[in-house]
């Protein structure tokens, strides 16, 4: 890759990743309600589904599937109501502990997954695997599977450091979030941010 296309690269990467979204909030919550230790269950799963579906998209199979628009909705469609209902979840949790996995069951394997339902990340790895991983300034690239590896290795740095600080600063603020009513607000403020992403899930 050109000095152009790296920075451009890391650019896009840091936007994207360190923005807020599904990932970064479940990752805060769940630092926030059960700890670091629990919330790093989570924060490892999200580069190792985000990594299942990049290379799904380089090597085509993601944009054949968002070129059917009702496989594009299905998508939609489960993302919003699967984000609708953990806010839901987690708008009564007021006590740390109690959005348990009856409440808040978000583990490796649904984090895995829940990268195959968010819109954000689809948008991204078909932008990636279209601007990086088959074209090289412009032009078709001479070595997409290179570029794949490169994008991928790239973007599961970003993706695991991007929701790990979030849950750091949901971790530090767990004891002050535990006295009276500022869990209850908080659970409600992050399930307003999911409701937001569903929102915008919606007109993407």
């Amino acid at each position: 890759m050109s000095m152009d296309e790296w920075v451009a690269l890391l650019t896009v990467a840091t936007a994207m990743s360190f923005t807020p979204g599904p990932n970064t909030t479940l990752s805060t919550a769940l630092a926030v309600n059960f700890g670091l230790r629990r919330a790093l269950v989570f924060v490892s799963a999200v580069p190792v589904g985000w990594t299942l579906l990049m290379l799904g998209c380089g090597l085509g199979i993601g944009a054949l599937l968002l070129a059917l628009p009702a496989a594009r909705w299905a998508v939609k469609a489960a993302g919003i109501g699967y984000l609708l209902w953990l806010a839901w979840k987690l708008s009564r949790a007021g006590q740390l502990g109690q959005a348990d996995e009856r409440r808040l069951n978000v583990g490796f394997w649904q984090g895995v997954g829940l990268q195959f339902l968010n819109i954000k990340a689809w948008m991204l790895a078909l932008t990636l695997a279209g601007g990086w991983v088959t074209s090289a300034g412009g032009q078709p690239s001479s070595n997409p599977g290179q570029r794949l590896l490169i994008v991928c290795a790239v973007m599961v740095f970003f993706a695991w450091s991007s929701n790990f600080s979030y849950a750091l600063v949901g971790s530090v603020l767990r004891r002050w979030l535990a006295q009276g009513r500022r869990l209850l607000w908080f659970n409600r403020l992050m399930a307003v941010v999911l409701m937001l992403t569903a929102a915008w899930m919606v007109r993407a």
